[in-house]
Formats: C-alpha cells, structure tokens, sequence
C-alpha cells in the first residue's frame, strides 16, 4: 500500500470514528443512516439470515452499540458466546451499558478494527456484520481476516450496502456518503470477487431494497470450505 493510500485509509478511519463516536454519544446504535426509513440503525438484520444455533460462537464485525451482539447472544444460547468488535471507545460504552440492561452474560467486547481482528485462527462458527464493511478502506484485509477466524465450515452472513456498477466519481469522494456507508460499497461483482479471493464458496449476494439512487442493501452470505 502506497504511502498516499495509507493515508487517505487512515482519513477515512478517523471521519468513521468521529461519526460513529458522534453517534454513539446521541444514544443512537450506530451512525451509518442507510436503513430503509434512513434512520441510524444499520441497513439490515444479519441476525435474521444467519441461522444461528444454540452453542455456535459468533463474531460481530464493527459492532456498534452491541444490538446485534446481543440478540445473537440470546440465539446461541449460554453454551454458545458472541463477541462484539468495535474500534470507537464510545460505542464499546454504549454497547456495555445495553448489555447491563438486557441481562445478557454469553458477550465479550473487543476494541480493535476489522481489518486486523483481535482472534485467534479458526475460533468463531459465524460472522456476521450490518452496514460495516462499506466503511472500511481496507475490504480485501476484511475478507481475509474473517475467513482466518471462522472454523472450517464456517458462515458468513452480513448485511450491507452494494453499489450499483454505475456510481459516480463525485459520490465515491464524498466522505459523508462514505461515513453514510455509501461512497465506499462494493458492487455485487465485487463483492463476489473479493470474497472468492479471500477463499469463501457458496457466496450469494442479493440486493433488498433501495437505501441511495446510486446503491441498494444486500444480504451477503458466503461460507469457509471444510477444507482448505
């Protein structure tokens, strides 16, 4: 990665976390703002489509304010567990103080960022992620880094914004359509592609419904071979 790269990574990460700090002050889960009723409250239910059993280990990417952890907590149940990623100090405040108040014990918080995940290899049974990966300057290190965690067999299922093919240069720099998780997505075909270079079968992509004129929310789901 080129100097000017790496720099302009580290300008999006800190626009992202002055947002989502911003955010996470207001009471609000998350600050994306692309959910269907442009509330902040990601662009989707990963939960939903993550067919989580009870026992399984879940890793949450870019957590928030913990909702989906929690409820993921809930699925899998006291012998299962589901930690929550966060890069914003903020948000893990948040995330701690819901967690106090819906009772839930099966959770570990982790500060740290998706692109370089704070596991060891092989270690959770899903991941899942809602309107987070668009956010990143790094996807290829996420795809990498979510494949490395999960045991062989593993399952990724994320909710997220695509981007249509035809997006416009202008809308790609504008760092609040980035930080709205917008200017950063990836098309269907990319998402494909990336997720197949970072070795995950079985990946499917289908867009739900119209979140910007140029990009729409998707149910990404993918899964680690059984063997490498």
């Amino acid at each position: 990665m080129s100097s000017a790269t790496i720099r302009d990574a580290d300008r999006i990460r800190e626009a992202v976390r002055e947002r989502y700090a911003a955010a996470a002050k207001s009471g609000e889960s998350d600050g994306c703002g692309c959910g269907p009723s442009s509330t902040p409250l990601g662009c989707g239910n990963p939960t939903a489509v993550a067919e989580l059993r009870r026992g399984e280990v879940v890793l949450d990417l870019g957590s928030g304010g913990g909702i989906d952890v929690l409820l993921s907590a809930e699925r899998v149940g006291p012998s299962g567990k589901a930690y929550g990623l966060e890069m914003t100090d903020e948000m893990l405040v948040l995330a701690r103080t819901n967690q106090r108040k819906a009772g839930v014990e099966n959770v570990e918080w982790l500060q740290g960022t998706i692109e370089e995940i704070p596991l060891h290899d092989d270690s959770v049974d899903v991941v899942i992620s809602n309107c987070v990966i668009s956010l990143s300057a790094d996807k290829p290190s996420v795809f990498r880094e979510a494949a490395r965690v999960l045991r062989p067999g593993g399952r990724l299922a994320v909710t997220d914004i695509v981007a249509d093919p035809d997006m416009d240069a202008a809308t790609r720099r504008d760092m609040q359509q980035w930080t709205g998780c917008v200017a950063g997505a990836l098309t269907q075909e990319e998402f494909r592609g990336e997720l197949g270079a970072a070795g995950f079968e079985e990946i499917g992509v289908r867009e739900t419904h119209r979140v910007h004129e140029h990009a729409g929310s998707a149910i990404v789901m993918a899964r680690k071979p059984l063997r490498g």
